[in-house]
Formats: C-alpha cells, sequence, structure tokens
C-alpha cells in the first residue's frame, strides 16, 4: 500500500505577479533616490581661499610668543565651518581663536596687510584701535578693545576700510557661501622662539571636509 502524499499549497500566479511587481517598483524607487542623492552632491562643492597668511614670533619674549592671521572665504555653494587650525602640526585651541565674521568688514579686509601690533605682559595681543576705552563706529555696531575683543586697523589704511573686530572664539567658525572671515590665533606656548624668526612653517587649516596647507615664512615684528 502506497503512503498516502499530502497535497501543499503553493502560491497563486496572480499573487507571484503581484509580489514581482511591488519588488519591482521599490528596488526602482530605490535607484531614483540614489541617483537624485549622487546628483545633489555632486552639485554641492566645499571650496575655501585662504588669503595673507602671516605666523609672526615675539623677538624679544624667550618663552616664546607667537601669533598667527588669515583671512577664509568659503568659495563654495555649501554652508561649512574652520574647524581646525595647526601650526607645525600643533592644534591651536578654539579658546586662542579671534575672528571677525561682519561681511562688510571681512570683505574690505580680506586682500589687507594684517598686523601684529605688539603684545602685553601676558602675551596678548593688543589692538592697534582704540586700545583704551572707546568704540569704532563701524557696519556692526560697536567694537570695543577689550579682553575678548581686538580691534586692528589693517593696511593699506583708507577711510573705506573699517577695523576688524576680532572677537574672542569658543568654537568652530561657520561661513555661508561667499562669505569671508579674518581669523587671528595665540600660538600654543613655546610653540615658537625668537630663534625661529626667518624659518618657513608649514600652516594647516581643515575647513569643511578638506585640509588646506600652507608653508609661511614666521615674521619678526
Amino acid at each position: 500500500m502506497f503512503p498516502r502524499i499530502n497535497n501543499r499549497k503553493a502560491i497563486s500566479a496572480v499573487l507571484t505577479t503581484i509580489i514581482i511587481l511591488v519588488a519591482s517598483i521599490v528596488l526602482g524607487t530605490g535607484v531614483v533616490v540614489y541617483s537624485t542623492s549622487l546628483f545633489q552632491s555632486g552639485g554641492q562643492q566645499q571650496a575655501v581661499q585662504i588669503q595673507g597668511l602671516k605666523t609672526w614670533v615675539n623677538a624679544t619674549n624667550l618663552a616664546g610668543v607667537g601669533w598667527g592671521g588669515v583671512a577664509i572665504k568659503n568659495t563654495g555653494d555649501k554652508l561649512l565651518s574652520v574647524s581646525s587650525i595647526t601650526v607645525r602640526g600643533a592644534a591651536v585651541p578654539f579658546t586662542n581663536w579671534y575672528a571677525d565674521t561682519n561681511t562688510t568688514r571681512a570683505s574690505q579686509n580680506f586682500q589687507a596687510q594684517f598686523n601684529y601690533t605688539k603684545n602685553d605682559g601676558s602675551g596678548n595681543l593688543k589692538g592697534s584701535v582704540a586700545t583704551g576705552a572707546g568704540v569704532i563706529v563701524d557696519s556692526g555696531g560697536g567694537c570695543v578693545q577689550s579682553a575678548t575683543m581686538i580691534v586692528i586697523q589693517e593696511t593699506p589704511l583708507s577711510t573705506n576700510n573699517e577695523p576688524a573686530c576680532l572677537k574672542l572664539q569658543s568654537g568652530p567658525v561657520a561661513l555661508s557661501p561667499g562669505f569671508s572671515a579674518i581669523i587671528y590665533y595665540k600660538l600654543p606656548a613655546g610653540l615658537l622662539t625668537p630663534s625661529d624668526s626667518g624659518v618657513p612653517s608649514t600652516v594647516g587649516f581643515l575647513a569643511g571636509s578638506a585640509p588646506i596647507s600652507q608653508t609661511v615664512r614666521i615674521a619678526n615684528p
């Protein structure tokens, strides 16, 4: 006697067709979304331009007081942030950054000759404008020389060239497309000494996702 064979229900042809159709739609939608994402990413570029990079070391301070200055412009079409500055491979902490991101002032001073002015007893940079109490009238309101703001008149001097109002930072400097910033930064103590004057040094910046580095000769103001 032959054993009894149980009939198993198979998926109907209609249901199989529906499954294949739905899978095709889902797969096609995924391809379209992925392609659109690639197109949008490719159409938005990160690009920056740096100008007037300077590095200074105090000529008489043997403890090694140094500063740097640079103008950075976002020439791409995506919002980005300047998130890192390194000198000779050493990172400059955000608490040592002073920046002016005012549209008018940063644009006017983008190609200026950056000034070192002078240090106070603690190695902090003194402003060349309004070194005491006072207010500088400018497009951004008032620039008051203080412990958290350095007011520097860049050269060439001009009635149309407003001073840079460099505010102490606590994090990355954000730049919208087409916008500029003037950044001064105090180097870590002892990184440079007076004997480094005239020596080429590499300065690195990270703005967005692409690192930028330039070599600059250390000046002795």
